[in-house]
């Protein structure tokens, strides 16, 4: 069993920044496609970017690009979502969530079934 746990949300103003953190138990994060998700009040899950275990190379979602940059550190067991040019838009419960056994994933898992492990959820909150 794989627990996640975020942390890092709270309120920016427009414009600001926040940092996102994603804490992994267990010994196989390596070979973990790790997911951050957000969802709006009344909307669905949508993806925010993604990273994969093999190369680190990531993915973002055109929302996002330029503004939120996804890493990790294998050492740590953590991932990160840093969030810069916060716009009220951005506003919602952030997720973080793990795609297990796909070391070799060749592809950036952007859908939530996808995922097999979620985290409990951080509120962001952006102010205009």
């Amino acid at each position: 069993q794989v627990q996640l746990v975020e942390s890092g949300g709270g309120l920016a103003q427009a414009g600001g920044s926040l940092r996102l953190s994603c804490a992994a138990s267990g010994r196989t994060f390596s070979s973990y496609v790790m997911g951050w998700f957000r969802q709006a009040l009344g909307k669905e899950r949508e993806v925010v970017g993604t990273i994969r275990p093999s190369d680190g190379n990531t993915y973002d979602d055109d929302s996002v690009r330029g503004r939120f940059t996804i890493a990790r550190d294998q050492a740590k067991n953590t991932a990160y979502l840093q969030m810069n040019s916060l716009k009220p838009e951005d506003t919602g419960v952030y997720y973080c969530a793990a795609k297990s056994r796909s070391y070799y994933s060749v592809t950036y898992s952007t859908a939530p079934y996808e995922y097999d492990y979620w985290g409990q959820g951080t509120q962001v909150t952006v102010s205009s």
